[in-house]
């Protein structure tokens, strides 16, 4: 080979490498992966909407000066039906008036609830502790709160209805006589006390549910169940 044939294949060999136009191992960026923190969401535990809410038998004070007394709810019941009768409920009119569809008899009545409902019978007591006469709050004044709705009381069909299993009557019947309320004596032999009846859902919880009652202008009491 002549000098000028080596020559010139020198020359070729570094234009190319200058040019860039040899083949090369490409540099490769390696990519780190960034730590990630994982997130638990915890639940956060629902809130008791009446922290302060008695217990069963637990009395709530209220009135002033002479006249003052003590409410509690002191028991409750869950019936998904009940039977009742009533001395007094005798004539036709009266059976038809009371409970329409209703086939009329004079025996022991089956009432039973809205589908997806039970009964809920809260039984609540007043006595007055002071020396006065004392105005007892009215079964209007006292209702079922679950979970947030509030539900009213169902009155029976006479101050003389006697519910089957249930020894004691209706708690408006024992102050007013179907009343908006009435006068309580002093001493525990005048209590008032007996039942009240609300028709809630049968999925309700006791221990999700609360008896609030305004017992005066200025006093509210309020009972968990459970």
């Amino acid at each position: 080979m002549n000098f000028y044939t080596i020559a010139g294949i020198v020359t070729l060999v570094v234009t190319l490498l200058f040019c860039g136009c040899t083949t090369s191992s490409p540099d490769v960026q390696t990519l780190t992966p960034v730590a990630t923190t994982e997130m638990t969401l915890v639940p956060t535990p629902s809130l008791m909407p009446f922290p302060h809410a008695l217990d069963l038998n637990e009395y709530a004070n209220f009135g002033s000066g002479d006249q003052q007394g003590q409410a509690t709810v002191y028991n409750f019941a869950v019936k998904p039906n009940y039977n009742w009768n009533s001395p007094s409920w005798k004539s036709l009119g009266e059976q038809v008036t009371a409970s329409q569809p209703l086939a009329l008899q004079r025996g022991y009545i089956k009432e039973t609830p809205k589908e997806g409902n039970t009964f809920l019978f809260v039984f609540f007591r007043v006595v007055n502790t002071g020396k006065k006469a004392v105005y007892a709050p009215s079964p209007q004044q006292i209702v079922v709160s679950i979970n947030g709705t509030i539900f009213n009381y169902s009155s029976v069909n006479g101050n003389d209805v006697i519910i089957d299993n249930v020894p004691e009557t209706q708690y408006d019947y024992q102050i007013g006589r179907g009343g908006t309320g009435g006068n309580v004596l002093p001493g525990e032999s005048n209590k008032a006390e007996g039942y009240l009846i609300y028709e809630v859902p049968a999925s309700f919880l006791p221990q999700t549910t609360y008896v609030v009652s305004n017992l005066d202008y200025q006093t509210q009491a309020i009972w968990k169940l459970e």
